[in-house]
């Protein structure tokens, strides 16, 4: 048997990296019949994090009771075994050889690869660090240690679903269409509850028509055009026509948009929001939320009450506010006519209400229009707590771009907002739509494409 083969056979062991366990405090349940190593200095690690009073904190006080209560059945010094068969140990090197730190400061990161390196040395089975760190993967390849990154965190994806497709009919079947507004699904398989079809006449792909799939009466539905538009927002390409679709759709509780800055996103939700709190009074209020992670920098504390810390947050929210109401015109609630931006008497109101998500947990929220921006910065775990919230008659939509990232502990395919549109893309109370299309300006398009 070759050397390659018996490594193969050997048993394999995963080392947990700290930043693992902050992401996922399970991760220790998802390897199987594999066994995870815990080094010592990661619960030195975890334990300066239990205090925060984030997700992080709760991260690590909940994987310090998974631990304890695995004490119940035996030592993690000797190994205890997990449910899927292998067993969890917690490293501590009393004694015998030690790998010396010669590449650089007694720091966590390194002493973690001193532990990887003399567990890999001691040979006997497969010894591999599971790490979301790039560098710390690339340091375990210079020594010459197996590393991987936690692919459990990671959404699996044949390709991205964008909640929108085309395909092609005969040219009797669209001039149908409009005849009748509606038409089967017949042979249009492998099509996901509303989802948006461009359908194209055979022989001339001008002649068109867009479509949404319903699937409960096992049709597809005409998409038209606003024509008095939304709170003055008019859809600008197909991608923002089919966005105003879902958001205008009471029947729909679950909208998830992503796309490039300046497409729109967060403009088309406000003005279906106010649509629909306000002047339709489907909702008894619009409450916008968005997760604080600051952009480069932190300028440290803000003075003031809550409301005054989280303007600066929410100013992009303001500033979609202030055109929307300009753009409408006259406020039908107390506005002057004069195009002065009011939203603050809805805030006074309480028609309109901002918040940090920071405050959610707990929370039940009937009867709302609840707006998560920017969610791409939200753990899955995050936007499981949000969506648990919404009570009876709430709306939730998402917005966000998986590519503009600020929290570090999560990336494009492991984010909260690709979670949840890799999740509910097979629901019938759910639809999402991809815009591509940069609106906001000729210079903001390109600055998105280019830069």
């Amino acid at each position: 048997m070759s050397p390659a083969a018996e490594a193969v056979d050997l048993p394999r062991a995963f080392i947990l990296d700290t930043n693992v366990i902050l992401y996922d405090p399970g991760a220790i349940y998802v390897f199987h019949e594999h066994d995870v190593i815990i080094p010592m200095t990661v619960i030195e690690e975890i334990d300066r994090f239990k205090k925060d009073l984030n997700e992080t904190g709760r991260n690590a006080r909940q994987f310090s009771r998974y631990l304890d209560g695995m004490r119940d059945n035996g030592s993690l010094h000797d190994g205890v075994t997990l449910p899927g068969g292998g067993r969890l140990y917690v490293d501590f090197l009393a004694d015998g050889p030690q790998a010396r730190i010669t590449w650089g400061a007694d720091t966590g990161d390194n002493r973690i690869l001193a532990t990887v390196l003399r567990l890999h040395k001691r040979g006997g089975r497969q010894v591999a660090l599971v790490t979301r760190d790039t560098n710390m993967r690339l340091k375990c390849d210079a020594l010459g240690v197996s590393a991987e990154d936690y692919e459990h965190a990671h959404i699996q994806v044949d390709e991205q679903y964008t909640g929108a497709t085309e395909r092609v009919v005969p040219a009797s079947v669209i001039d149908d269409l409009y005849q009748s507004g509606a038409m089967p699904i017949g042979d249009l398989e492998r099509l996901r509850p509303h989802e948006f079809v461009v359908l194209q006449a055979e022989g001339s792909p001008n002649q068109t028509a867009m479509v949404r799939v319903d699937t409960k009466r096992n049709r597809l539905k005409l998409v038209m055009r606003h024509k008095e538009g939304v709170w003055g927002i008019f859809a600008r390409n197909k991608e923002q026509l089919f966005a105003l679709n879902l958001l205008l759709d009471d029947d729909v509780c679950l909208v998830t948009l992503n796309g490039v800055a300046g497409t729109g996103k967060t403009l088309l939700t406000l003005a279906c929001g106010l649509q629909k709190a306000l002047d339709e009074q489907v909702y008894r209020k619009m409450l916008v939320s968005r997760p604080i992670f600051p952009l480069g920098r932190d300028i440290g504390f803000l003075p003031g009450d809550v409301e005054q810390k989280l303007n600066p947050w929410m100013k992009p929210i303001f500033d979609n506010l202030e055109l929307l109401i300009s753009t409408h015109g006259e406020n039908r609630r107390g506005g002057r006519g004069n195009g002065e931006p009011q939203f603050q008497s809805l805030l006074d109101q309480r028609l309109i209400e901002v918040e940090p998500l920071t405050y959610i947990r707990g929370r039940s929220i009937p009867r709302q229009y609840l707006v998560v921006d920017e969610a791409q910065n939200l753990t899955p775990h995050e936007v499981k707590t949000v969506l648990t919230r919404a009570g009876e008659g709430t709306k939730v939509v998402m917005t966000g771009d998986p590519y503009q990232i600020d929290n570090p502990y999560v990336d494009a395919l492991s984010n909260g907002l690709t979670y949840t549109v890799e999740r509910f893309k097979e629901s019938t109370v759910a639809g999402h739509v991809t815009l591509t299309k940069g609106e906001r300006s000729e210079l903001a398009e390109l600055a998105a494409a280019l830069l």
